[in-house]
């Protein structure tokens, strides 16, 4: 096959990738959540032990700093009943956090305003006292489910390898750092399945594409900003594509959908922005395909 075949090729196996992501977007994505396990372990990353949920806003800050104050190394927190249904029990003279639901309900209008049935909204905010997993006893963490390293696939292992990016594996995040040039993933067994896993080492080696010795894209942009979201956009479209080449996932898995409908809520002002996305993701995709040594073959 020649070269010019071959690249014709993935251009139509692209095009129906990224339509497809677009119409999973319109048809309603659904809620992102990161391809691998997370047991809330972090201190950093404060967990409620009945939800599995995050705390956000104030709450982050309010048990970050007790746990840093106490010296707790656990990001787990509950309430004295949460624990209690969780099958432990919080000792005895434990002092408690302090964090704040806020809840949005609908009140009614005005007599005088009954022809409008809209209602407005007020918050209503509600404290609860929850207890760090240091402060009591009897806990058992569920146990988190290990994907078999007999699952690796060495085809996609090869192929990511050949891009040269140095890649440190541990921990529980995902991210590129540009200064030294390496990427950081959660280890393989901490996915769900292989291909989630190869879909987040693509897509942070996608992002390791737009240094400046290799595509030069902009990546200075910060967390929230219109740059970022066209960044995060640009690198899971990619990730979607080298997968299918892969022949790993030859349809945008539901997650992809999901994360890249995320940001483009960002980008909402710019209709054409999933288009310049894709595009950007098509010419890293075949900047990945010319790192391998078979492209070098088909050329000859």
């Amino acid at each position: 096959m020649s070269r010019s075949s071959s690249s014709a090729g993935r251009a139509d196996v692209y095009n129906r990738i990224t339509t497809e992501i677009i119409a999973a977007i319109e048809a309603g994505s659904g809620d992102w959540r990161a391809p691998w396990f997370h047991d809330g372990s972090s201190i950093a990353r404060p967990t409620n032990v009945s939800s599995g949920k995050r705390y956000r806003g104030i709450n982050t800050l309010a048990l970050w700093a007790t746990g840093f104050a106490a010296g707790y190394c656990d990001g787990i927190w509950g309430t004295y009943k949460q624990w209690q249904d969780a099958g432990a029990q919080v000792r005895k003279g434990e002092r408690s956090t302090t964090v704040v639901l806020w809840r949005e309900i609908k009140v009614s209008q005005q007599a005088d305003d009954e022809d409008d049935d809209d209602g407005h909204r007020r918050m209503f905010a509600r404290a609860f006292s929850v207890f760090n997993i240091a402060q009591v006893d009897g806990y058992e963490r569920p146990a988190t489910p290990v994907l078999p390293e007999a699952e690796r696939l060495a085809h996609a292992e090869a192929f990511i390898t050949n891009l040269g990016v140095k890649t440190e594996f541990g921990g529980s995040e995902a991210y590129y750092r540009p200064s030294t040039d390496t990427v950081f993933m959660p280890p393989f067994t901490s996915f769900r399945d292989a291909a989630s896993f190869y879909g987040v080492w693509l897509h942070e080696n996608g992002h390791a594409s737009g240094a400046k010795h290799r595509l030069n894209r902009d990546l200075s942009g910060r967390f929230g900003s219109a740059a970022y979201a066209a960044e995060e956009c640009c690198v899971e479209i990619l990730s979607g594509l080298v997968l299918a080449d892969l022949g790993i996932a030859h349809h945008p898995r539901p997650d992809h959908a999901a994360y890249i409908a995320s940001w483009l809520k960002v980008l909402k002002d710019d209709p054409k922005a999933i288009f310049t996305a894709a595009s950007k993701a098509q010419q890293a995709a075949d900047w990945m395909h010319a790192q391998q040594p078979h492209a070098e073959e088909v050329a000859a």
